[in-house]
């Protein structure tokens, strides 16, 4: 191997592009496997875990990496594309080993694993050769005291048990997006997995179940207390929380619409109410909407809302009141990009697209599809036979229900 640094740090290392001898990059680094035989002795790194195209997970052996910088790994020949399936005898770093409870040998301490380093042993292997530990928190500190000790000094990290943390790993999945924390939480061991869940929050577990599979969505809900349950389903957009409860035994889809605040339990039931597969079932029951009175810098905040999907904020619905779904009539639809060319104190009103048919809840797959691609759309509107809003279709919304049956599943098992 060419110029890699002699220590490198497996927190660092993830999310890192990896990049073929011809300067392409084929993936990214999610994390390193390693071979544990004792604590008295180094544990050889075997290779990366990385994410290439389509959240596939593949197998890097250390000896195809050439060079490892601040801010790339490079790989010689070619890698192959099997999915990568761990052995009993293999050990992830960051999904296995962070958080921790180990005990520092020379003095006694007791912290848990934040980060693991490796470096070249003199026959060239790469070996994890140092560990960073966290103390406990003494007094008004709010964090221990750190240390960063040889592998050989500690106690604890062969140990496999259901005692282990999740505060470090969190702040790995937490800088990650969320389909791609899906995908480590696809991947861990049953008891890491329910760690890492319960320690969570609200809003991000919901984030993060919005892009598992159905079979994990309900496992991982079913293993909640009700009560949380039916926090996690709030926090959820309601059409990901309607498809997901539908999935569910009804005695229990009835005992969390029962615990949810009766407005996001009541979109939910209306988007339920719908056809399978209809723009009715697939469409969001909270879009951007305003009054014919808003102003466009009044339509320009609202859509800065860093909470909107890019497709959400594509469009500003503006209608008579009430403006909760049902709205009042539909006046019509402001584009962002026609707003972006307006004055902040034009009205919204007056830059209306009135010229496009809306759908109508009971429009099919096919009929959405054909609807945003005749108007060059990434959402639009659905009404009611009175021209009330009821929701909006959105791309991503209608390719969810498009692609094939179980395809997140088939995505985070290639993961």
């Amino acid at each position: 191997m060419s110029t890699a640094p002699s220590r490198v740090y497996a927190a660092r290392l993830v999310g890192l592009p990896i990049f073929d001898p011809r300067g392409d990059q084929v993936g990214k680094v999610r994390d390193l496997v390693v071979a544990i035989r004792s604590e008295a002795s180094q544990p050889r790194v075997l290779g990366m875990v990385a994410e290439v195209f389509g959240r596939r997970r593949i197998f890097v052996p250390m000896t195809r990496v050439t060079n490892i910088d601040a801010g790339q790994v490079y790989t010689t020949g070619l890698l192959n594309m099997r999915r990568f399936e761990q052995r009993s005898t293999e050990t992830l770093v960051i999904g296995q080993m962070l958080d921790r409870e180990v005990r520092v040998v020379p003095t006694g301490v007791v912290g848990t694993v934040y980060d693991v380093a490796m470096e070249q042993a003199r026959n060239r292997d790469w070996v994890l050769s140092r560990v960073a530990v966290q103390g406990p928190a003494k007094g008004l500190r709010r964090r221990g005291q750190t240390y960063v000790v040889d592998w050989r000094d500690l106690e604890g990290l062969t140990r496999r048990d259901d005692t282990q943390g999740a505060t470090h790993l969190l702040h790995a999945l937490n800088e990650m997006r969320a389909a791609d924390a899906a995908n480590t939480i696809h991947a861990l061991p049953a008891e890491r997995r329910a760690a890492v869940v319960a320690a969570l929050d609200d809003e991000r577990l919901a984030d993060v179940l919005e892009e598992l599979p159905e079979e994990d969505q309900v496992e991982i809900l079913s293993r909640l207390e009700d009560e949380r349950a039916a926090d996690v389903l709030e926090e959820m957009s309601a059409d990901d929380a309607a498809d997901l409860i539908a999935e569910l035994p009804p005695e229990t889809a009835s005992a969390l619409l029962e615990l949810m605040e009766p407005e996001e339990a009541k979109d939910v039931r209306r988007l339920m109410s719908y056809l399978e597969n209809t723009a009715g079932a697939m469409m969001t029951p909270e879009p951007v909407i305003l009054g014919p009175d808003a102003t466009v810098a009044d339509a320009l905040a609202h859509v800065r809302n860093p909470d909107l999907t890019p497709a959400l904020a594509a469009l500003v619905y503006v209608c008579r009141q009430p403006l909760e779904t049902p709205t009042g009539r539909l006046l019509g639809v402001a584009h962002i990009q026609r707003l972006l060319r307006e004055p902040p104190s034009t009205l919204v009103a007056g830059v209306l697209d009135d010229s496009m048919a809306n759908l109508r809840p009971a429009a099919t797959i096919d009929e959405v599809a054909a609807h945003l691609a005749t108007y060059n759309l990434v959402a639009a509107p659905v009404v009611d036979e009175n021209g009330h809003l009821l929701g909006a279709v959105t791309v991503d919304d209608l390719l969810d229900h498009m692609l094939p049956e179980g395809w997140r599943d088939q995505a985070v098992r290639r993961g």
